[in-house]
C-alpha cells in the first residue's frame, strides 16, 4: 500500500512538471533558443553585451574653419556618429600613427552618410586651411564628412583642455613643440560623448588611437551607435 502511494506521488510530480515545463520547452524550440545560454550568448557577441554604451555628457560645441576654408561647427555633425581627435600636421611622433588609424576607421565606414570625423589642429598658426587641405590629400582622405579644422589657438586649447578634458599644450622641449594625447573621442548622433566600460565596469571615457585594441573597440562601438 505504501509503495502504491509512492508511485502516485511520483506520478503527481511528473504531471505538475509536464504542465508547467513542457509548454516552455516547446516555445524555446520554436524560437530557436533551446541551445542558447549566458556563456554562449557572450561568445556570440564577441565580448560585447546588448547594454547601451555609457553616456558621459554633451560634447563641447565648436565653430572652426576647415581645409576648404569653410566654417564648420558641431551643428554640421548633428545626426551623425563622429570621432574627434586633436593633432597637428608637423607632428613627428604620434600623429602619423593616429592618422593611419583614422584612415582605417574612415575606410571601414566609408559611404555611410551618418558617420563623420573631426580632426582639430593644435598648431593653427602653421596649419592653415591650405596646409590642412594638402595634408588631407596626402593621407588619402576621401570622406566629405571628415573635416580638418583650424582657428584661434586659445579657443582650440579650451575645447581640448576644458571641454573634452584631453590635455594639449606647448612644450619647446619636445619634438614638434606640442604635447597631446593619442586619444579619440566618440560622439553619438545627439552630440553626446559615449564610451564602453573597462573590465571593472568603469567608463573608459576615450579610446586609444595608437593601439590596435583601441581602434578595434571604437569601430565596434561606432557600429553600435549607428544602429541606434
Amino acid at each position: 500500500m505504501l509503495k502504491n502511494k509512492s508511485y502516485i506521488g511520483i506520478s503527481f510530480v511528473i504531471l505538475i512538471f509536464g504542465i508547467f515545463a513542457i509548454p516552455k520547452i516547446i516555445e524555446r524550440i520554436q524560437n530557436g533558443d533551446v541551445v542558447k545560454g549566458d556563456r554562449l550568448d557572450n561568445v556570440s557577441n564577441h565580448g560585447l553585451t546588448d547594454e547601451r554604451l555609457m553616456l558621459i555628457g554633451p560634447a563641447p560645441k565648436f565653430k572652426l574653419t576647415d581645409q576648404n576654408d569653410k566654417l564648420i561647427s558641431n551643428a554640421d555633425y548633428a545626426g551623425k556618429v563622429h570621432v574627434i581627435e586633436f593633432f597637428f600636421t608637423s607632428c613627428p611622433s604620434i600623429c602619423p600613427v593616429m592618422n593611419k588609424n583614422m584612415i582605417d576607421i574612415q575606410n571601414n565606414f566609408f559611404g555611410n552618410p551618418n558617420f563623420g570625423i573631426v580632426s582639430i589642429s593644435i598648431d593653427p598658426e602653421h596649419d592653415s586651411p591650405k596646409v590642412l587641405k594638402s595634408h588631407a590629400e596626402l593621407l588619402g582622405v576621401k570622406s566629405t564628412n571628415w573635416h580638418f579644422l583650424t582657428g584661434d589657438k586659445k579657443y582650440i586649447f579650451d575645447i581640448a583642455n576644458k571641454g573634452f578634458n584631453l590635455y594639449v599644450g606647448e612644450n619647446s622641449k619636445v619634438k614638434g613643440g606640442f604635447e597631446h594625447s593619442g586619444l579619440f573621442a566618440l560622439v553619438d548622433k545627439k552630440g553626446n560623448i559615449r564610451c564602453r566600460k573597462d573590465d571593472y565596469g568603469n567608463p573608459i571615457l576615450y579610446y586609444d588611437g595608437l593601439e590596435k585594441k583601441g581602434v578595434k573597440e571604437i569601430q565596434q562601438d561606432i557600429a553600435i551607435l549607428l544602429r541606434e
